[in-house]
């Protein structure tokens, strides 16, 4: 399923991100930038040790990444021009700012994609693996934060050309493709 936003093509699909073809991905990390399980695992794993290495660096100067925010790293043996390294929030029943946080963790990433000179970024379904976080939520809040960041940046040349959720569980996947259609369909009023 594809929409399009300002020119901005958005689509979701099931799948594996790290044998995704574009710029860059997205990795739902942790605090500590430590290859953990899910995708932060999967990424790390198939990258190789080049993307440890350079997360180390990052924890030596800045003692990591906050929740909500985004660093990169090169993409090792993944054919991209880089990994984008997000933290998302962890679920505490909704009151604790997790859905602004998230939010922040897709326009971080995209706003760090383009400083980049990335036109095309792929995202992982952040925070609903181990971090809980519900999973319609979680993709109402991630097409939102992106519809805003594209809107937002309307007219100018920062928006990537496309941007691809790839979700690991059909669950998500469908959850995200029925979210585009109602957006497509909005678009088209």
């Amino acid at each position: 399923m594809k929409v399009i936003l300002n020119r901005t093509v958005i689509s979701a699909e099931q799948g594996d991100i790290t044998a995704w073809n574009g710029d860059c991905i997205v990795n739902a990390a942790n605090s500590g930038l430590f290859g953990g399980g899910g995708v932060d695992g999967a990424i790390h794993r198939a990258g190789g040790p080049q993307i440890a290495e350079e997360c180390a660096l990052i924890r030596s100067k800045q003692g990591g990444c906050l929740p909500g925010e985004a660093v990169a790293t090169g993409a090792g043996n993944l054919p991209f021009q880089a990994v984008i390294h997000t933290v998302g929030p962890i679920w505490k029943g909704g009151s604790a700012g997790e859905a602004d946080t998230l939010a922040k963790c897709y326009k971080s990433s995209l706003a760090l994609a383009a400083s980049i000179g990335a036109r095309s970024v792929a995202f992982p379904n952040i925070s609903t693996g181990i971090y809980g976080f519900p999973k319609p939520l979680a993709c109402s809040v991630a097409l939102n934060a992106v519809a805003e960041y594209i809107h937002a940046l309307e007219g100018e040349d920062g928006p990537p050309e496309r941007i691809d959720f790839i979700c690991y569980e059909d669950d998500n996947a469908g959850l995200y493709q029925e979210a585009l259609k109602n957006i497509g369909k909005s678009a088209a009023e």
